[in-house]
């Protein structure tokens, strides 16, 4: 399968999209070494273009849902969390230990949060709706501002 990436600039900054001309399988903050920049006329591009718009489209408050078909690559574990974070609603959050019960391992709040981390397709899949249960937002791999921008975006798009 021919994996291609595509950087787009964006109000939060540089952003990687990688896909093949069936599935996304990343949504990046940094550049996924070993995978080859996208050619002119790539098959890909329908699929990067449509991303694209998307996120685009999601940062200007004017998306709340993506329709993008994804691939993703990663244990059993964390594809079980990455499928319940897909079903946090848009301008709400959730503590890692509400999704470890929500698995039904509710002494699985550490492995949540270490999944969470390695979520392939930022935005997407909204692992920065996750929190710590004090309320402070933990880690996120874009980075705690980012992470609070996307937070505010959507809490002032709910409220609207």
């Amino acid at each position: 399968m021919n994996k291609v990436q595509r950087k787009i600039g964006s109000k939060i900054g540089p952003i990687y999209l990688v896909a093949s001309s069936e599935a996304l399988y990343g949504v990046l903050w940094e550049k996924e070494p070993g995978i080859t920049p996208e050619p002119q006329n790539a098959p890909q591009r329908a699929l990067l273009d449509k991303t694209e718009r998307q996120i685009t489209e999601y940062l200007a408050g004017e998306r709340k849902v993506f329709d993008v078909p994804l691939a993703l690559e990663g244990t059993d574990f964390q594809k079980r969390v990455w499928e319940r974070l897909s079903k946090i609603p848009y301008g709400e959050t959730r503590a890692y230990k509400d999704i470890a019960k929500e698995l039904k391992d509710p002494n699985a709040s550490r492995a949540v949060g270490t999944a969470n981390g390695r979520n392939p397709i930022s935005l997407i899949i909204p692992c920065h709706r996750v929190i710590a249960s004090d309320g402070t937002l933990g880690g996120y791999a874009g980075g705690l501002s980012i992470k609070a921008r996307l937070l505010s975006l959507e809490q002032a798009e709910k409220r609207k």
